[in-house]
Parts: C-alpha cells; structure tokens; sequence
C-alpha cells in the first residue's frame, strides 16, 4: 500500500510523543517499582478475535519511541486477515519498556483492526458495483492519522483530510452563501484571489440543487446527500457521468449493497471511524 501524504515521520512522530505524554506523565511508576531496570523479558501480540489487522507497523514506532533497543519480530503484517490464537508479533528487550509501551500500542491497534475490519466488510458488500467506500471526517480528535491509515488498510479510500485539502460546500455552507450558485461562485473567486488550487464539491439535497450545480459547474464532484435509492438513480440519469457522485447520509450494512447499485461513483460512511467494536487482542509475557 503506497502510503498517504498524511503519513509522514514528523506526524507519526507528533502523535506518539503525544499519546505518551497523555499515558507516562512523569514516570511509569508501576514498572519502574515492580520491575528491575536491568530486567530484559519478552512479549507477543495475541490476537483473540478474527478480522483485519491493522496497526502493527505504527507498534513498531511506538515501541522505538519508548526504546530504541526494543527488538520488534513481525509475523503478520497489516492487513492480514487474523484469527483467535494468532500472534502478530513479538517484541524483546528491556522489561519496563516493553510495559510502558504496551498500553499505547493496544489502544492503538485494537481500535484501528476493528475500522480496518470493518472497512473490509462494507467494502465486499460493494462486489459487481464502481462504487468506491470513502471514510469522513468523523473521527476521534488527535487520534484521526490512525483512523484514516486504519480505512486504507480496510481497502476504503480517504475523503479529505481535514478542512485545508478540499472545499465541500455543505448545507450550512449553501445556505448561509445564499444558494448553489453563490456558495460555488464565491469559492471559485476565493480561489483565484489566494492562488489556491483545490478541488470544490458540492452537497446536493434535491434534485433541482443537482440541476443547479450543473448549471454552474467548474467544480470537481457532486454529494448526494440522504437521497433514497430510486432519488439516486434519477441524480445519476441527470448528471450523465459529467461529475463523479458521492452518496452520503446514513448509509449502513442493509442499504449499502441497494445504494451502489445505483450507479454512484462513492459511497461516504461515517460509521467507518466513529461507530466501530474494537477487536480484541492483549499483549503477553511468554
């Protein structure tokens, strides 16, 4: 998997020196009693449910961030499909480090295996359709590099990453500009005056607000949003392939497979990163 341009050193680096900070505080006071500082010992990662993994790369940074010496063995990669009683991958190494990490770690990997699972699963009901699975941006704050890694591994595709990659003219956007035309227009002019180039799309709740932005154009994609399926299959008819589509708005397991089926480019499910089971899996001494 080619990685995402959010994915950078500097923002791994900023997120686990972060997640430390919140977690270690002014020392690990459990390990640092309990256990010898001389102390070395080993551990694996134990999978006690069935999905994808996901996270396991990022545990290799946070151990190295806790300790450089900590010696990580992967034996399953992201992505793999897992099952209760695999091992994903065991660390050596400095006793106090190995528990001082293994908090972060499983928040970390627990949460994104059980997005990536569930990506994977939404995204097989979508077979013998064009449609394509896209995460939001609903996500957990500070955590949202994880999240939106977690989808890709899913085999989803990112939306945005945050406000500063793409103008979306939602609703509340349409409304307070004074309509379609306007709230499209003055993002056009807006991006002409600061010289920026990023792409404009355009949440449409009736069909005549889809007419209307074909009227005006010069934008890159349309969203469709909380339109039923048959109001989909007339929004696709009417642009005719001129504008990639996006339905969006309380899509779930029982409408997804109806939706794609409409002929829509994408489908856009929050759910994919704020209503997931994490999977279990713990962190053991052996």
């Amino acid at each position: 998997m080619q990685m995402p341009s959010y994915l950078t050193p500097e923002a791994l680096d900023t997120f686990i020196r972060s997640a430390l900070a919140e977690d270690i505080g002014d020392g690990d006071h459990s390990a640092l009693s309990a256990i010898p500082a001389e102390a070395r010992n080993r551990a694996h990662l134990l999978i006690k449910d069935e999905g994808v993994l996901a996270g396991a790369e990022l545990a290799h940074h946070i151990f190295r961030a806790v300790d450089a010496e900590l010696q990580v063995e992967q034996r399953l990669a992201d992505g793999a499909l897992v099952k209760h009683g695999d091992i994903a991958f065991t660390v050596e190494g400095r006793a106090q480090s190995i528990l001082t990490a293994e908090r972060l770690v499983l928040n970390c990997m627990q949460r994104m295996s059980g997005i990536a699972t569930r990506t994977a699963h939404l995204n097989s009901l979508l077979a013998g359709t064009k449609a394509r699975l896209l995460d939001t941006r609903k996500t957990t704050p500070n955590f949202r590099l994880c999240e939106k890694w977690s989808v890709l591994i899913g085999g989803g595709v990112n939306h945005r990453y945050g406000l500063f990659d793409m103008i979306i003219l939602k609703d509340n956007h349409v409304d307070y500009a004074g309509g379609i035309r306007q709230a499209i227009e003055a993002s056009q002019a807006y991006l002409t005056r600061t010289g920026r180039e990023l792409p404009i799309e355009v949440e449409t709740r009736t069909l005549a607000e889809v007419q209307q932005v074909l009227e005006v154009g010069g934008i890159e994609r349309i969203m469709l949003d909380n339109m039923a399926p048959a109001l989909l299959r007339e929004a696709v008819a009417l642009v005719a392939g001129r504008f990639p589509l996006e339905a969006s708005g309380g899509i779930t397991e029982e409408t997804i497979a109806e939706v794609a089926a409409t002929g829509v480019d994408y489908i856009s499910v929050g759910a994919l990163t704020h209503s997931i089971r994490s999977l279990d899996m713990s962190l053991k001494a052996f």
